[in-house]
C-alpha cells in the first residue's frame, strides 16, 4: 500500500509517495520549479492565491506519477501539511472569495492587540494560550471590517490544508490543532473560542466540521481521481500545519522532544503536556497533532519569519548564476563572526518573538575595505542562527528545555556553516534526518488510515543521518554584539 503526502509550502508544493510497508520514500516531486512569489500590495501585506495552490498540487501529483516509480492506483490514503495561520474564505460552492492572507501578513496586528487588551490579557493567555495578535481570527476580523461585501459571501473559513482537502473531496472539515493555530480554540473550556468569536462578531456556522487530525476528512471524488490518475474513494486521513507536521516527521510527539526547521521561516517547536504560555506572547502554544482530550500534547512554537526568505533574497541580488551550494561554500571561507559584519534577519513582516514589531532586515558594521560577498553570506547565516538563539532563550524562560534538537537535512541545514553555528550558539546538539514535510504528511496519512498504530511504529526505521555537536567557538562575543544591535533597533 502506498501513501501520498502533500506539503503546501510558501515557496512551492511538494508531494511524496511512501511505501507503508517500509516507511521509505519511493518518489517525490515539486511544483513549480521557480519559487512562488508572495503578493504584497502594501507594506506588511502577504497573500497567495488558493486556486494557485490547488493547481500546483495537481501538477505536482501528476509530475510525481510521471516518474513511473509506482502505480498511482496503489495509493490508498492522502495526508496534507500546509503553511500555518493562513486565512482562506470559501462560498457555498467551495470557491475561494479572495487571495489567502498568509502567515507572514501583518495587517491584523493592531486588531489582535486591541482584542487582547479588551478581552483581558490574563483571560486570553489562560484560555487561548496566545494573544489573538496577528493570527487567523484577527485576519478574518480585518476582512469583516474592510471588505464587508466579501465577508457577507463567506460560507466557511479554512486553513490552507482544509482548502486543499475540500478540493480533493468536496468535504469541509477542520481540527482542534488547526483551530488552535488560528486562535479559534479555548483550551480551558475545550471548545471553540466563544468569547473571541463573539467579540469579533463571528458566527459559529463559519467553522467547518471539527474532526481529529488523524481521521477520515473525506474521500477522493470521482472527478478528481480521474484527473489525478488515482482510485476513487482514497481517504484524506491527515491534515496538519507545517510545523506540527515537521515535528511528526521527526517523531517529535512526546513531552520534552524538540524539532527545528529553517525553510522560508525558522522554527523551534517543542512538545509539552502542560498549558504553557508566554506572558508577552512572543512564543505560541497550539494543539499538537497528537493532542487529545485525555492526553494533552501541545506544541510550543518559536517562529522567525525571515530565515530562508532572507537567504533567497541575498542569492537573488547576487550574480545571475549564484546558487545555494556556492553560497554555502563561499561562507565557509570566512572565519566565525564574519569579521564584525552583522545581519538582523527580520524583513518578513511583524515578528511575534519581537512583540509583533516590524524591525526590518539590516546589514550592519560594513567595512568596505574588508567585507566581501562571502562575508555577507556568512553574516546572513550567522545572523539567522543568532535569531534562533535569541528565541531559544525565550523558550527556556518559559520552561522549555532540550537535550537534543531534531531537524530534517534540508534548506539551511544543508549548510555546514549554518548548522554548526546553530549548534554552537544554542549549545544543543542537532540530529539530522532524511525526512521532510511531504514525507511526514504521507506517514500521517498512514496513521490516520490505521495502517500504523502510532508515530513510534511509523518511524521505527528512521535513522539519524548526522549528529552535529557543539565545538569550541568564539561566537558568543559576536552574538552579544548582535543582540545589542537588535536592542537598539527595538
Amino acid at each position: 500500500m502506498l501513501l501520498l503526502g502533500i506539503d503546501v509550502g510558501t515557496s512551492s508544493i511538494k508531494v511524496s509517495v511512501v511505501d507503508s510497508a517500509t516507511g521509505k520514500n519511493i518518489a517525490s516531486a515539486s511544483y513549480p520549479e521557480k519559487e512562488t512569489e508572495i503578493i504584497a500590495v502594501k507594506n506588511g501585506w502577504a497573500e497567495q492565491s488558493p486556486e494557485m495552490w490547488w493547481s500546483n498540487v495537481q501538477q505536482a501529483i501528476l509530475k510525481c506519477n510521471a516518474s513511473g516509480k509506482y502505480d498511482p492506483k496503489n495509493i490508498v490514503s492522502i495526508g496534507i501539511a500546509y503553511q500555518m495561520h493562513g486565512l482562506v474564505l470559501v462560498d457555498k460552492n467551495g470557491n475561494s472569495l479572495r487571495n489567502s492572507i498568509i502567515w507572514c501578513d501583518s495587517r491584523a496586528v493592531e486588531i489582535g492587540n486591541k482584542a487582547f487588551a479588551d478581552l483581558g490579557e490574563d483571560f486570553c493567555l489562560s484560555h487561548y494560550l496566545n494573544s489573538p495578535g496577528n493570527f487567523t481570527a484577527s485576519k478574518l476580523a480585518w476582512v469583516k471590517q474592510n471588505e464587508p461585501e466579501i465577508y457577507a459571501k463567506i460560507d466557511k473559513i479554512m486553513l490552507p490544508g482544509d482548502y486543499i482537502a475540500l478540493k480533493l473531496t468536496g468535504e469541509a472539515t477542520t481540527s482542534v490543532s488547526a483551530l488552535s493555530e488560528g486562535v479559534f480554540w479555548d483550551f480551558e473550556a475545550d471548545s471553540l473560542a466563544t468569547e473571541l468569536m463573539d467579540y469579533y462578531g463571528f458566527s459559529k456556522d463559519l467553522i467547518p466540521e471539527i474532526k481529529p487530525v488523524f481521521s477520515t476528512h473525506g474521500t477522493l471524488s470521482k472527478e478528481i481521481s480521474e484527473v489525478l490518475g488515482l482510485k476513487t474513494g482514497v481517504w484524506v486521513s491527515y491534515k496538519a500545519g507545517d510545523q506540527p507536521n515537521n515535528a511528526l516527521s521527526l517523531n517529535v510527539t512526546e513531552p520534552g522532544e524538540v524539532a527545528a526547521t529553517a525553510g522560508t521561516s525558522g522554527v523551534i517547536y517543542g512538545v509539552t503536556d502542560k498549558l504553557l504560555f508566554d506572558q508577552q506572547s512572543r512564543v505560541n502554544t497550539f494543539a499538537h497533532v497528537s493532542h487529545t482530550k485525555t492526553d494533552s500534547r501541545l506544541g510550543v512554537l518559536l517562529c522567525i519569519n525571515g530565515t530562508g526568505s532572507l537567504n533567497r533574497w541575498i542569492k537573488n541580488i547576487g550574480s545571475a548564476d549564484m546558487d545555494y551550494k556556492t553560497m554555502n561554500e563561499l561562507s565557509a571561507t570566512v572565519k566565525e563572526g564574519a569579521d564584525g559584519l552583522s545581519v538582523l534577519p527580520f524583513g518578513n513582516g511583524a515578528e511575534r518573538m519581537l512583540n509583533n514589531k516590524i524591525v526590518g532586515a539590516s546589514l550592519l558594521n560594513i567595512d568596505l575595505n574588508i567585507h566581501s560577498q562571502a562575508h555577507i553570506f556568512r553574516a546572513v547565516q550567522e545572523g539567522i542562527a543568532f535569531a534562533f538563539r535569541y528565541g531559544f532563550d525565550i523558550l527556556k524562560e518559559n520552561g522549555m528545555q532540550a537535550s537534543v534538537i531534531r531537524a530534517g537535512k534540508a534548506n539551511l541545514f544543508l549548510s555546514d556553516v549554518f548548522a554548526q553555528s546553530f549548534v554552537n550558539i544554542t549549545g544543543v546538539p542537532v540530529e539530522l534526518y532524511d525526512n521532510d514535510g511531504s514525507h511526514g504528511a504521507a506517514i500521517g496519512a498512514g496513521i490516520g488510515a490505521g495502517i500504523f498504530a502510532s508515530a513510534s511504529e511509523a518511524f521505527a526505521n528512521s535513522k539519524v543521518m548526522q549528529l552535529i555537536e557543539p565545538k569550541t567557538n568564539n561566537l558568543e562575543e559576536a552574538y552579544q554584539k548582535w543582540a545589542h544591535l537588535l536592542s537598539q533597533k527595538l
